[in-house]
């Protein structure tokens, strides 16, 4: 018997704020979507190019650090698998697939993305706080201040 794989790899930007949610059960949810640009040469020899969408899961503790620590114009890279869903609205059948993350790699400085002007993302400030003021603990309880961090 042969084994089935579901696997897919994005990079991109993302296109909206996350959006962090909780289920009935008590499991944290993040809903977001990011851009992939992709360019190709055309029969007539010029270049080409195209903008895919992805929406994107995260599930617990990596969701709700997708929501602490990604915004709008964030480059990251998602690691995850396809899944699809269907449910019936207004007597028709939907259907959509998604991607389930299962690692999320934060590819640039909260104030180094696309999008971005000066330290938080644009648009975002009010409702959301500065998402680079945040201190996390290592293992030893020394606490890492991320504005130290080179990248």
């Amino acid at each position: 018997m042969s084994k089935s794989i579901n696997q897919v790899i994005l990079l991109g930007n993302l296109t909206r704020d996350p959006e962090l949610r909780t289920t009935p059960s008590g499991q944290s949810v993040c809903s977001f979507s990011i851009a992939v640009n992709r360019s190709w040469q055309g029969q007539d020899g010029q270049m080409q190019e195209a903008v895919d969408y992805f929406d994107i899961n995260a599930w617990g503790k990596l969701g709700e650090l997708v929501n602490q620590y990604l915004a709008k114009g964030r480059k990251c890279l998602i690691m995850g698998r396809l899944s699809q869903r269907s449910w019936e609205q207004d007597g028709q059948k939907r259907s959509k697939v998604e991607v389930v993350a299962n690692d999320v790699t934060f590819l640039d400085s909260p104030g180094g993305g696309a999008g971005m002007t000066g330290d938080t993302p644009s648009g975002s400030a009010s409702k959301r706080g500065k998402k680079d003021d945040v201190v996390i603990e290592d293992i030893d309880d020394k606490p890492i201040d991320l504005s130290e961090i080179p990248f």
